[in-house]
């Protein structure tokens, strides 16, 4: 019977006091003050000492009685029924026993009750005679016995303070052991944590610049602080969760999904390993420098936080391999990677074994092709043997095949080309970054992105940005004035420096200079540029190098193949979009060397067949500027004469202004040449009405660049013109244009300027434009929503608004309430009622509802100084609001529906009008005993003269007279009966008049632009 039934029926007996009685209950202290010796165990039993309770005989008493007990009644027994007395015995001598036990309480429950009870059974003689299951017997009832004792011992109240006291010497006593073991034993994790400290500080300050290979700057920095400069991109790619592999681990294309695109450096968070790859220049080799030293430096707050504690491994391929050794083992990545810091023995392998790694292998595509499969071997070595870790792989987007790495769980992303914003912030960067002195260079140079196409084009990422940046702030603020200096820095250093000073070598085991290249590569692009294709087939492409390799001397020996996969991988201007084609990295690109192709092949008839193709404009400009002066003036005499050749006017148009900006292209051109284009621009630009406006702004942003701008000495007619024009043309480019126009003096340049927002991008107007225009008299045209909460965002108050239909009454009435301005043009569906109602600070409304709604003057605060009011319908409690109406003014009601007799008696009734502008057509309706003697200017539309003759009699004080005629071109409005207005002193006519001889010699007859007119 095991312990536990016998406790069982022994419990169920209450037999618990029994055990108790072996133990004192008044036991001395724990022994914690003076030297007070231990208390043993012999000092807490019953039958032992001064305060013994129990004899021996009475232990064997209670022995026998627990023995009695614990017998089964029912059932067979536990043990011979003869040996229940010797049992009985035998465990009175076992329990006596502890009288005998060296130990103190927190000893023995330290021991636990098995323990306890063999060490009884130990310290008592070994029980004699009795059958094997009476000894067994006892075993258990004797643990079950200990485990009642203890539970007695741990219920005393000197246990807890003497347990704590040996608690507290053991600890001390361990702690003195280990620190004796730590000193004379040296810890490598000890060791391991002092090195990474420095290995961490070497990488930051390693990696922490950025560096531009391959141009000579002479005023800008040579390289960059990275925590300034850096820039992060997106990366989008296959979702790596909807990935099936085949059998021969490929990417099933059924499966090939695209995720959203996602921040490149915080890909690692969501993927543990990632090829990663992008086209020369995208940024790559900058991300691994970010992530090395986001992982490197504590504090991040960035994102880039899910890197701490991760241990950086930059593997630049190119290094490792760069004299055919074999890819180093992981003691040795330090060492291959060029790191001056000797690691702690195995200190790389526990790093990794431990899953803390961030392993960041660079440039697949930068070693030779040969060695990529054993490369990828390599790689999946490390993989198998260390899991846990961070990896990514970068590659050039051709270098190897698609899901080159996916059986090794790899998932694949692609750079993305920088946006027009990404862009924006780079160069603010990195003139940021260049220190005080390059800060005047920021703005001109965002202006020229913007307005300069070509540059544009080339800024798509860091490498070509940094580029422009760089020669832009060497040259003092002014890129070169043609593209060539511009392109010849750029292909120089895709194609030959950058690779040779990063020390690159040989990938493909070919030595080519850049101009053998860029006569292989302008064959390609002569070919698509002719065929009018962005694109050709791989074949194709190398069918081209290959013909003309014989006729490259410095190519002619090496393998046709072999060179063209070199132009492919390393040249930074081909790409392959799909396997089996081939195109520019940058269109820009090929346009430059197809107009160097042209000229080289002197193809000038088939410059100028194409010339009106807006395709083709950058190949004509760039043709310009390759050409020798000779060649020169005959592209610019051939594009006049194809102009004069047209009878279409836009085609003339772009045609003569296409001479005009590639002639800033030339080198050198004829002074006649010059002078012929030159005169023939000045007949169109600047435009002289708003349809020539118009009509310029069809022929695109080449424009721009030919306008002077409101610096230059010019009328108010040509700037308006002119801004009509750049509104008209839309885009980016025309923003920095209409910038400079922001404070012209001119309300109605302005005017026009604000009206522009609807064409274009709402929030880089708003930056670019509308925060840098001057408010003074400028109602702000707000035309929707987006553009009344950019006015929100940039915290302008104008108190002049235009607000347009489409603009939601919760926006009208938040732009308001903010506002509060004090002139109003609101365009409404519904009631205005809602908005009208806080406007107590307006002094101009002018209200144009839709047909069917309407509107009350009791819509408006009784506190509103209304002085003028403009409204295409009249209201529907009419004009008889004295209160609201006590200021005002000025009234037009030319837009609203014919007035009836009572409507002019309402007129008559508005206590302080002094201007009206009215129908001529209404008139005849006005009751013959309504007069208006306070009216001293009226505006009249109309279409004859037949109301005029009752003027005198409604309108007695009348001063001035502005007729708005919609009568047909050359009909003269007769105005005799004008001269029965006494104080008539003024008349404008935007038409011919006839009478005038009738009227008085004070009488002035002028235009609408107050310019005089004749009989």
């Amino acid at each position: 019977m095991d312990a536990a039934l016998i406790g069982t029926r022994l419990a169920s007996a209450a037999i618990s006091p029994l055990l108790k009685k072996l133990l004192v209950s008044d036991a001395p202290g724990a022994g914690l003050t003076g030297n007070a010796p231990k208390v043993r165990l012999s000092g807490l039993v019953s039958f032992r000492g001064e305060k013994r309770t129990l004899t021996e005989k009475d232990v064997r008493k209670l022995a026998a009685t627990l023995v009695e007990r614990s017998r089964d009644d029912g059932g067979e027994a536990p043990f011979p029924a003869d040996e229940t007395e010797a049992l009985a015995h035998t465990l009175g001598t076992t329990l006596l026993a502890l009288g005998d036990l060296d130990m103190d309480d927190v000893q023995a429950v330290r021991l636990g009750h098995q323990a306890l009870a063999r060490r009884l059974r130990a310290a008592a003689p070994a029980p004699d005679g009795l059958s094997t299951d009476s000894v067994r017997y006892l075993e258990s009832l004797t643990e079950w016995a200990c485990l009642h004792i203890l539970d007695f011992f741990t219920q005393r109240s000197t246990f807890i303070a003497r347990s704590l006291v040996e608690q507290t010497r053991g600890q001390t006593e361990l702690i003195a052991k280990l620190d004796e073991l730590i000193r004379r034993t040296p810890r490598p994790d000890g060791r391991d944590t002092a090195f990474e400290r420095r290995y961490l500080d070497h990488l930051a300050k390693k990696h922490g610049r950025l560096t531009i290979y391959g141009i000579d700057l002479h005023h800008s920095p040579d390289d960059w602080p990275l925590d300034l400069a850096y820039l992060s991109l997106e990366a989008t790619g296959a979702d790596a969760a909807l990935r099936t592999l085949d059998g021969a681990g490929r990417l099933l294309p059924q499966q090939r999904e695209h995720a959203a695109p996602v921040r490149a450096d915080l890909a690692l968070a969501r993927h543990d390993r990632i090829l990663l790859r992008g086209l020369a220049g995208s940024g790559k080799t900058t991300l691994v420098q970010w992530l090395t030293v986001s992982a490197a430096t504590e504090g991040r707050t960035d994102g880039m936080g899910y890197l701490r504690g991760r241990v950086p491994f930059v593997l630049p391929l190119r290094t490792l391999t760069r004299h055919g050794e074999r890819l180093p083992a992981p003691g040795h990545f330090l060492a291959a990677a060029g790191c001056p810091l000797a690691p702690p023995d195995g200190w790389t392998d526990r790093v990794l074994a431990s899953g803390r790694g961030l392993v960041l292998v660079d440039g697949i595509d930068e070693i030779p092709e040969a060695e990529r499969g054993r490369a990828r071997a390599w790689l999946r070595d490390l993989l198998t043997t260390y899991e846990g870790n961070r990896w990514l792989v970068t590659s050039r987007p051709t270098a190897v095949g698609d899901d080159w790495l996916a059986r090794d769980g790899f998932t694949e992303l692609t750079l993305a080309p920088m946006t027009r914003t990404e862009v924006t912030t780079f160069v603010r960067r990195w003139h940021c970054a260049a220190g005080p002195g390059a800060a005047a260079y920021e703005q001109p140079l965002l202006d020229a992105l913007r307005t300069t196409e070509h540059v544009a084009q080339l800024a798509t990422n860091p490498l070509m940005c940094g580029l422009i940046c760089a020669l832009h702030r060497d040259r003092h603020g002014y890129l070169p004035r043609g593209r060539k200096a511009l392109y010849e820095a750029a292909l120089s250093m895709l194609l030959s420096r950058r690779d040779r000073e990063r020390d690159m070598g040989t990938p493909y085991g070919i030595t080519l200079d850049e101009a053998p290249q860029i006569q292989l590569i302008q064959r390609i692009a002569y070919w698509l540029t002719l065929n009018g294709r962005t694109q050709m087939d791989r074949a194709h492409a190398k069918g081209i190098v290959s013909d003309a390799l014989p006729s490259i001397q410095e190519a002619a020996a090496y393998d046709p193949d072999t060179v063209f996969t070199h132009l492919l991988h390393r040249s930074g201007l081909l790409r392959e979009p799909t396997p089996d084609t081939v195109e520019f990295v940058h269109r820009t690109f090929q346009e430059y060397l197809a107009a160097k192709a042209l000229v080289e092949h002197w193809d000038i008839g088939v410059l100028i067949r194409h010339a009106a193709d807006d395709q083709w404009e950058d190949v004509v400009r760039m043709a310009v500027g390759h050409a020798r002066p000779r060649e020169c003036a005959e592209i610019l005499h051939e594009l006049l004469a194809a102009a004069d050749a047209t009878r279409d006017r836009t085609v003339r148009l772009r045609l003569v202004l296409l001479a005009a900006t590639a002639l800033s292209h030339a080198t050198e051109v004829a002074t006649d040449i010059r002078e012929d284009v030159l005169r023939r621009t000045a007949e169109v630009i600047p435009p002289r009405t708003p349809r020539e406006a118009r009509e310029l702004a069809g022929v695109g942003p080449m424009v721009l660049g030919l306008m002077r701008g409101p610096e230059d000495p010019q009328r108010l007619s040509e700037a308006l013109m002119s801004v009509i024009t750049m509104t008209w043309i839309g885009g980016e480019a025309p923003l920095p244009y209409l910038a400079r126009y922001a404070t012209h003096p001119s309300l109605a340049v302005r005017s026009q300027v604000i009206w522009g927002w609807h064409r274009f991008e709402t929030r880089l107007f708003a930056e670019e434009v509308v925060a840098r225009l001057d408010p003074t008299d400028l109602d702000f045209t707000v035309g929707k929503d987006d553009e009344a909460l950019e006015l929100e965002r940039l915290d302008l108050h104008p108190p002049r608004l235009s607000i347009g239909v489409s603009v939601s009454d919760d926006q009208a009435s938040a732009l308001l309430a903010r506002c509060t301005p004090t002139h109003l043009q609101l365009g409404r569906s519904g009631s205005p009622a809602r908005l009208l109602a806080s406007l107590d600070r307006l002094t101009t409304l002018n209200l144009n509802l839709v047909a069917g709604a309407t509107w009350s003057v009791a819509d408006l605060p009784a506190s509103v100084p209304l002085a003028a009011l403009d409204v295409s319908c009249w209201p529907a409690d009419g004009l008889r609001d004295p209160e609201r109406l006590r200021h005002l003014t000025t009234l037009d009601v030319t837009r609203a529906s014919a007035l009836t007799p009572e409507q002019w008696r309402e007129l008559s009734a508005v206590p302080a009008l002094k201007i009206l502008k009215i129908d001529a057509e209404d008139l005849p309706w006005c009751p013959d005993d309504v007069v208006l003697p306070g009216i001293e200017e009226l505006t009249m539309m109309h279409d004859d003269d037949s109301g005029f003759a009752l003027l005198a009699r409604m309108f007695p004080s009348v001063q001035s007279i502005e007729l708005d005629s919609h009568a047909d071109e050359g009909e003269a409005m007769d105005i005799e009966p004008f001269s029965d207005l006494p104080l008539l002193t003024t008349v404008f006519s935007n038409g011919p008049l006839a009478g005038q001889e009738y009227l008085p010699d004070r009488v002035r007859f002028v235009d609408l632009k107050g310019r005089p007119i004749g009989a």
